[in-house]
């Protein structure tokens, strides 16, 4: 099964970053967050993805291009032109890189891509969040409901902290980051049947809005409720916190 990873977005709330690179290429523990989300699929055995690349996107294809040498040791015979590799390390990745387009919308992106993916049930997600989810779980409960998309749904955590104070105006507890308010949002990690592609109308649409919506009037959308560790990298305070996790061998979504 493929699995698709928007990563063509601007991510103009990192723009100390994303004018140097691409969103999905801002490192965290000197990896760039798309390689983190590609192992989380890989340890779960997908490792067939096609990256749906805009802004930037040469660069993500320069780092795949290049990516067996980076990670090799090597030898260069400068006099004879000639360079040797060793003590290699190749993930067992297929990966298709593909320009959707600078101003392409979600949507858009998806249904350019639709001759890549065929008449083949897909996974899709966003190429800047990160989560410790069970793949094989998630994939077992869409297969379960038999409708054409299921959508990964989480509670993040408050922005704020939180006080517990007492009719004498006394803080009796402080909460740092709780969850927030009980609703559920759209978390990214969906698995979808083909005709999904059918909601997509052209390079203006909205993935999250008029298919989504459609979905779920049709009954088609069903919700995979992740309560576990779940964080997009919206902000240089979430990139912030991110790298905290791997620099205390504390980062949850680091299985492999």
């Amino acid at each position: 099964m493929k699995v698709l990873i928007l990563a063509g977005g601007l991510g103009s709330r990192l723009s100390e970053e994303t004018t140097l690179k691409p969103k999905p290429m801002i490192e965290i523990g000197e990896k760039p967050i798309l390689w983190h989300i590609m192992k989380i699929y890989s340890f779960f055995g997908f490792n067939d993805f096609v990256i749906l690349c805009g802004y930037k996107g040469y660069m993500i294809k320069s780092y795949f291009a290049n990516y067996y040498r980076h990670m090799a040791d090597m030898t260069i015979d400068m006099a004879n032109d000639t360079v040797e590799y060793h003590k290699t390390h190749a993930e067992p990745w297929k990966v298709t890189l593909v320009d959707t387009g600078g101003d392409t919308m979600t949507g858009g992106r998806i249904k350019k891509v639709s001759h890549y993916i065929g008449n083949s049930p897909f996974m899709l997600t966003y190429g800047d969040g990160v989560a410790d989810i069970d793949i094989g779980k998630l994939l077992a409960f869409h297969r379960g409901h038999g409708k054409l998309i299921t959508m990964t749904s989480v509670m993040p955590e408050g922005r704020f902290g939180a006080l517990d104070i007492d009719e004498s105006k006394r803080v009796k507890n402080f909460q740092e980051k709780p969850k927030g308010d009980g609703a559920w949002i759209n978390g990214g990690f969906f698995v979808c049947e083909p005709g999904v592609l059918e909601y997509i109308e052209g390079d203006d649409t909205i993935f999250e809005k008029d298919p989504l919506e459609n979905l779920a009037r049709d009954e088609q959308l069903y919700s995979y409720k992740h309560h576990g560790f779940w964080k997009p990298m919206d902000t240089q305070r979430d990139k912030n916190q991110l790298e905290d996790l791997i620099k205390t061998n504390t980062a949850p979504w680091i299985k492999w």
